[in-house]
């Protein structure tokens, strides 16, 4: 089974091993080109046994999808326990993108550069699903803090996160070959200077260190 922040076991369970193959035969050949026969192969999974727990190659693409979302709340959830402040917040999470970027890409390419909604036309867009209504609500929280500058949390939570993402599509497009985590504080200071309240914590930082 594919995970962010997991090890998977070992022996992985039936539809677990459905998933992992599923998931770099999507990434590698895209959603149409993949046959629910190579999922089997790939896989080792009888072919029973996969239309018993998901139906198909559709239902399959549909579970991967789910189980994906459902690691992306985790990571959100994991980030608001654990970090203080919607800034920081904020950072944490374009921290963890950019990382999971070249530590997990299939995950990410699946999740963030995958046109969904060619193969799975009856899902919401992925930008109305749990995940990113985090992210709005992590803005929502900041603006009402006075930590990031209010306006529509529609345009704000694309000002803050869209440039990661962005970035993250050119690097998986192979147009920008540096690592993502070495662009980490120059994306977060161009995010401040047009979303944040003042100076922004890695102008702080880097004044105190002065100091």
């Amino acid at each position: 089974m594919p995970y962010l922040n997991k090890v998977a076991p070992d022996p992985e369970p039936l539809d677990c091993r459905v998933l992992t193959a599923a998931l770099d035969l999507f990434v590698e050949r895209g959603f149409h080109n993949v046959s629910i026969h190579d999922v089997q192969r790939e896989s080792g999974v009888s072919m029973g046994s996969i239309y018993k727990h998901f139906g198909g190659k559709e239902g399959v693409a549909k579970g991967l999808y789910y189980h994906l979302l459902k690691e992306f709340e985790e990571m959100m959830d994991r980030v608001i326990q654990e970090v203080p402040g919607s800034r920081q917040r904020c950072e944490r999470i374009i921290t963890l993108l950019f990382e999971y970027t070249e530590t997990r890409r299939s995950i990410i390419e699946y999740m963030l550069h995958a046109k969904h909604r060619e193969f799975l036309p009856d899902e919401p867009p992925i930008c109305s699903s749990g995940p990113f209504k985090a992210m709005r609500r992590i803005v929502q929280e900041g603006m009402d803090a006075g930590e990031i500058r209010r306006g529509d949390p529609w345009v704000m939570a694309s000002s803050i996160f869209g440039g990661a993402i962005r970035l993250i599509h050119l690097r998986l497009d192979g147009l920008v070959d540096t690592p993502l985590p070495a662009f980490r504080d120059e994306v977060i200071e161009c995010v401040w200077q047009g979303a944040g309240n003042g100076e922004s914590l890695v102008q702080q930082s880097r004044i105190k260190a002065a100091g």
